[in-house]
């Protein structure tokens, strides 16, 4: 638990944050009473009536950031109630207004992609947690497990925690200028629309990973999947 919440420290927390003493729970709040953040987290839920789109939505967004701005892989995580959580890391906190305003612009870029801009900066469950409700987990994933947990809600056990901590250990975060760049080419009036960039280069997301592919990283990161069951129903 030690390195988990060192990781959540790295990539996501504020010094002032008590989410950055206490560790993963069920709400945490990632802005600060001056009203910054060094997290962004775009909820993906699944719409009534809909089949995976919410995960191949995610997947357009974590592919462009990453070939259209050239940010760093993001976290995802898997909530305890259904959807994901896409998890962007800032190396200096940002105002929470920048946050929404930076989420807005994305969402002009890729149309009917991303969620409204004024949920971002809302108290998330912040993983590894459990739902006291439905007794299910809300966990950080391989991106390439994504598909695999489109129609399921949250983990049906807890996580290993050394798990957790390699999903996290290799991210980076969004460097200051990266993010003001990004954020002044979202808010030029003239942001050309983006094509979705497909999803098969190294270090983005896998839409349509197998279950072979998805273990043989993790084999090659040293994480033993034990989620296996879970992918294999």
């Amino acid at each position: 638990m030690e390195k988990l919440l060192y990781e959540l420290n790295r990539l996501y927390l504020l010094p002032d944050s008590p989410a950055a003493q206490g560790g993963p729970g069920p709400v945490a709040d990632l802005v600060s009473a001056a009203g910054v953040t060094r997290a962004i987290a775009i909820p993906f839920r699944k719409v009534r009536g809909e089949d995976a789109q919410h995960w191949e939505r995610l997947c357009t967004v974590a592919n462009g950031l990453q070939a259209d701005f050239g940010f760093p892989a993001p976290a995802v995580s898997v909530a305890s109630t259904g959807g994901f959580m896409l998890w962007l890391s800032l190396e200096a906190p940002v105002p929470v207004a920048d946050a929404r305003r930076f989420v807005a612009g994305l969402g002009r870029l890729w149309p009917d992609t991303l969620p409204p801009a004024d949920t971002i900066g809302q108290p998330v469950e912040l993983p590894p947690c459990p739902n006291t409700a439905t007794g299910t987990w809300a966990a950080f994933i391989h991106p390439g497990m994504g598909a695999s947990f489109a129609d399921e809600s949250g983990l049906d056990m807890a996580p290993p925690a050394a798990g957790q901590v390699a999903f996290l250990e290799h991210l980076d975060s969004i460097a200051p200028g990266q993010f003001s760049d990004a954020l002044a080419r979202l808010d030029a009036p003239a942001a050309p629309v983006a094509a979705p960039p497909p999803p098969a280069a190294a270090g983005l997301l896998l839409k349509d990973a197998t279950l072979e592919d998805i273990v043989r990283v993790l084999h090659a990161r040293g994480i033993e999947p034990t989620f296996r069951f879970t992918l294999a129903r």
